[in-house]
């Protein structure tokens, strides 16, 4: 088991080192660290408190989702230059603070945010309700100097627009929330400044507990930037956030919401973020690969986002290994999602309607993922096979049950041969999905 896990974590690693390179251009210092340490699933990090986890039966409505709308959407959009903006740019905290006099959005609609969601077949939305700079989407009383959306420019609560909006769709409702806050010295300085220290923990309490009392059912918490200064990981600063603490309140309020790692406990699931290839074994464990459709996750004008191939193979590449998907959008500052960004949506939800069986409510196996070559799942007596190259036979190990049928989805019936040394199927009569096609076979 420790050298299966071993294997495991190695492979996502080298993965990671092998493909970061792609997308290191677009970020600077910190925003890299931030993505680098978040790169695997790493569940060794986290304070453990077996008592706060979810069952296998309470995880089973998020397993069986699998794929879910990931929403960057902030102050830093009047700016365009990303989430971390503030930071990367050095901007004082009281000049920052001006925006929120600008952040009056007109075009904004949770319903259409969550109507582009479903028509891409997601099946959970999670938004920033505050990122590192600080500001709050919703009426926030315990907001450090009033800096939040309700008692700024727009005088609105965009979190109770967006939890109405998720419900009436029929979608999962996730919120994410970062502990970290660019604004307070001592974030960067937490032991050199208890006083201010404190302050920032008792915001964090406060808002959360916010969250979690004043807007109904929540599906899935989102902690991003439990590390202090920007060093080490969530579960060092765990001195100061006591991250138990903080969700034994937060299942007091909400016992079955699924609840990431990045508090510094361990969490329900694990995360794999930005956009490295998913490869390697099938993880047996609750996971989540999150990444940006973008080239970052906040907006910029600058649109150079994945093809419809590329989310799909991300797609299939993570449901095979046993994962959900996570997928990032980054709405303008008027609260709309960039047309580019919802056309690969749509036709990623266009696949989803054909070939969803193949995906939600699966479970890995019966056969390990090759590496481009082919990744299967399982669901009752039918095992989906997602094909990432063309190639006239494909070539199968074993299995102890008997195939009855082999079958393309939505096309022709296949010939195989099965024996006790393993499967051959001829794929001579497949018409080849421009972005990935699928078998299903049925055993008996």
């Amino acid at each position: 088991m420790i050298k299966n896990k071993l294997l495991i974590i190695a492979a996502i690693l080298v993965t990671f080192l092998f493909n970061s390179k792609l997308n290191a251009q677009d970020l600077k210092g910190d925003e890299l660290k931030s993505m680098e340490k978040y790169s695997g699933v790493k569940g060794d990090n986290g304070i453990v408190a077996p008592d706060l986890r979810l069952s296998a039966d309470q995880m089973k409505w998020w397993q069986d989702a699998k794929f879910g709308m990931f929403i960057h959407w902030g102050l830093y959009s009047i700016l365009g230059q990303g989430e971390w903006a503030m930071f990367n740019n050095k901007i004082p905290a009281e000049e920052y603070a001006k925006l929120a006099t600008k952040f009056n959005p007109q075009h904004f609609d949770a319903a259409v945010w969550a109507k582009i969601a479903k028509d891409a077949g997601m099946k959970y939305m999670v938004l920033t309700s505050r990122h590192h700079d600080g500001f709050a989407l919703w009426d926030s009383p315990s907001s450090n100097a009033h800096f939040n959306s309700f008692e700024t420019a727009a005088h609105r609560d965009f979190v109770k627009e967006y939890t109405d909006a998720c419900r009436k769709a029929g979608l999962g409702v996730g919120i994410y929330y970062s502990p970290m806050d660019w604004r307070f010295p001592a974030y960067f300085k937490p032991k050199e400044l208890p006083e201010n220290a404190l302050l920032l923990k008792k915001q964090t309490y406060g808002q959360v507990e916010e969250l979690m009392k004043n807007y109904g059912k929540i599906d899935v918490l989102w902690y991003d930037g439990g590390w202090l200064a920007h060093n080490g990981k969530d579960a060092d600063a765990a001195w100061l956030w006591n991250p138990v603490e903080l969700n034994r309140m937060v299942r007091s309020y909400q016992p079955n919401v699924v609840i990431n790692p990045r508090s510094g406990w361990e969490g329900d699931f694990q995360c794999n973020e930005g956009p490295s290839k998913v490869s390697g074994p099938i993880i047996n464990t609750p996971w989540e690969k999150c990444l940006s459709l973008n080239h970052s996750w906040g907006y910029t004008p600058n649109q150079t986002i994945m093809t419809t191939k590329d989310v799909l193979t991300m797609l299939v590449n993570t449901v095979d290994r046993g994962g959900n998907m996570l997928l990032n959008v980054g709405p303008d500052a008027q609260g709309v999602i960039p047309e580019k960004q919802v056309t690969v949506l749509k036709e990623v939800g266009d696949w989803l309607k054909k070939y969803g069986e193949s995906i939600y409510g699966t479970q890995p196996g019966p056969f390990e993922p090759k590496d481009d070559y082919y990744g299967a799942v399982q669901k009752g007596n039918l095992i989906y096979i997602h094909l990432l190259k063309n190639t006239s036979e494909l070539q199968l190990p074993p299995i102890k049950g008997k195939i009855v049928s082999c079958k393309q989805m939505l096309g022709a019936n296949l010939k195989f041969k099965q024996t006790t040394k393993g499967i051959t199927i001829s794929l001579k009569q497949l018409q080849f999905d421009p972005s990935i096609s699928t078998l299903v076979l049925n055993i008996r």
